[in-house]
């Protein structure tokens, strides 16, 4: 049973950091993608960036191209999110998923099997 666990969410000020992780567990992911999603109040859940968990590429959205990073820690089965340069409209609660296809490129949520629970990023102004 997959399991993903997410953290590191909080409240910070417009044009600070957050690093979120998500820990996955259940089965190995060597050919899986995993990504990062936000749903804000009364809007669709929005893809944010993917990463191939085999070689490490990566694809983001362009609305935090230049401010956030995706990485993975293959040993701890370990995916991380550095948020930089904050902007109010990143306020979210912050989805890891995972996808045992590996097409970066699709960044419907329908595309992903397995869900973490959430954590709430709010940033203020």
């Amino acid at each position: 049973q997959v399991q993903l666990v997410e953290s590191g969410g909080g409240l910070v000020q417009a044009g600070g950091s957050l690093r979120l992780s998500c820990a996955a567990s259940g089965r190995t992911f060597s050919t899986w993608r995993m990504g990062w999603f936000r749903q804000a109040p009364g809007k669709e859940r929005e893809f944010v960036t993917a990463i191939s968990w085999s070689n490490g590429n990566t694809y983001y959205a362009d609305s935090v191209k230049g401010r956030f990073t995706i990485s993975r820690d293959y040993a701890k089965n370990t995916m991380y999110l550095q948020m930089n340069s904050l902007k109010p409209e990143d306020a979210a609660v912050y989805y890891c998923a995972a996808s045992p296809t590996n097409y970066l490129y699709r960044v419907s949520a329908a595309e992903y099997d397995y869900w973490g629970q959430g954590t709430q990023v709010t940033v203020s102004s």
